[in-house]
């Protein structure tokens, strides 16, 4: 044990809050489960796949904070087409889902799993975007130079996800023009980049209510989720909300404990997307208090990392794939709660579902990586301050 402890580097703290979010994830993830028996399926099979996700997203987490940070500035150069690929092989597909575009995940033949596309290409692109940012640091950064080796590689990944997962789309280059607000880019440059994202929606609704053949009721979904919200109408997104809203005012301030829910055996995706609803029934607001408090805690431990990184790359990549887990946690919670339209963002390293937990591990482990190397840095210059100490190792 103590082996294994001595080979993990990096914020112990982050590791802490990561392991501490997984084993709570057992108890509400085999309590929603039981909906999912009754419609045929099995809790304990649902449990242990769950349980396979974790260990395979931790062993995951692990390689990945071994490797040196600054190798993934030329991983993201590398892994950017094979990402653009994936995308188009996925939205090619044509999948649909009640009538819309669900062109979200492939399958991988081999191993017979599912995998959803986008969360890699985030998670590609922030450290993409990191590298870019970091690179042009110390010169200066004009409008037309970044066309082509930024904002290009960023809207094509962006229009191969829109069609299907327009949450998702957002969420991204939201964190983009974060990354890049916060790597110096030109506020003026940045209102032009807005613009040109707005107008590409727009044309992209129009073309599809034009031609919607092409695209199946995608931007009909968007529509009913967002006027759902704002006329509290009940239709298949109000049902759930409302079922959500019930979960949250029958756990109270102690909650009714665990699995003890009612409302799982009513609310659809109980187990992923209103996961958060269902810890509330069980464990109050105590309980999704604390569990808001872990990830707020999260979000100063990788702030913490950013700061303490050696270089403008790693304070970059850190702030880059760590903030969006934080910010797609707190867009799940307010979805819950009613503060959010319906988004089918998961509960990072709660909900069940194999690729959302492999994506936010390989985050961390980037988080992880770069936290690592202050450390070594730190060590290597204590060894120089403790030279009777080198020696004795030597000896």
């Amino acid at each position: 044990m103590q082996g294994i402890f001595k080979n993990i580097k990096g914020d112990r703290l982050i590791w802490a809050i990561a392991a501490l979010l997984a084993i709570f994830s057992f108890l509400p993830v085999y309590s929603a489960a039981s909906n999912l028996s009754q419609a045929g399926g099995g809790t304990f099979g649902d449990f242990a796949k769950h349980f396979l996700h974790l260990m395979l997203g931790f062993l995951l987490m692990f390689g990945v904070h071994k490797v040196p940070y600054r190798y993934f500035r030329g991983l993201s150069i590398v892994l950017l087409p094979v990402v653009l690929v994936l995308l188009l092989i996925t939205l090619l597909q044509g999948t649909t889902m009640a009538g819309a575009n669900a062109s979200r995940w492939i399958n991988i033949p081999i191993v017979n799993m599912s995998f959803q596309t986008s969360t890699l290409a985030f998670v590609v692109l922030m450290v993409y975007v990191a590298r870019y940012m970091s690179k042009m640091k110390e010169q200066t950064i004009t409008f037309k130079a970044s066309i082509l080796p930024l904002w290009l590689p960023v809207f094509l990944v962006l229009i191969l996800i829109l069609p299907a997962n327009f949450s998702t789309a957002a969420i991204m280059f939201s964190m983009v023009l974060m990354l890049v607000f916060l790597g110096g880019y030109p506020i003026r440059y940045l209102a032009v980049i807005v613009g040109a994202g707005v107008l590409a929606l727009t044309l992209f609704v129009l073309v599809a209510k034009a031609f919607p053949e092409a695209m199946p009721n995608r931007v009909d979904t968007w529509m009913s989720r967002i006027e759902s919200f704002s006329n509290n109408e009940v239709g298949e997104e109000g049902y759930q909300i409302e079922k959500a809203k019930i979960a949250i005012a029958s756990g109270g301030i102690q909650g009714l404990g665990p699995g003890k829910s009612m409302q799982k055996h009513f609310l659809p995706q109980s187990s992923s997307d209103f996961i958060y609803a269902i810890i509330v029934e069980e464990y109050g607001l105590i309980g999704a208090f604390i569990l808001m408090i872990c990830y707020l805690w999260l979000l100063f431990r990788i702030v913490i990392a950013s700061q303490k990184a050696d270089t403008v790359f790693g304070k970059l990549v850190v702030l880059g794939v760590g903030l969006p887990i934080v910010f797609q946690a707190l867009i799940n919670m307010a979805v819950a709660v009613e503060l959010f339209p319906v988004t089918g963002q998961t509960l990072p390293l709660i909900s069940s579902g194999g690729t959302s937990i492999w994506m936010t591990c390989l985050a961390l482990g980037v988080v992880l990586s770069v936290s690592a190397k202050r450390e070594e840095i730190k060590e290597q210059q204590n060894n120089e301050d403790n030279p009777l100490e080198v020696l004795s190792e030597t000896i």
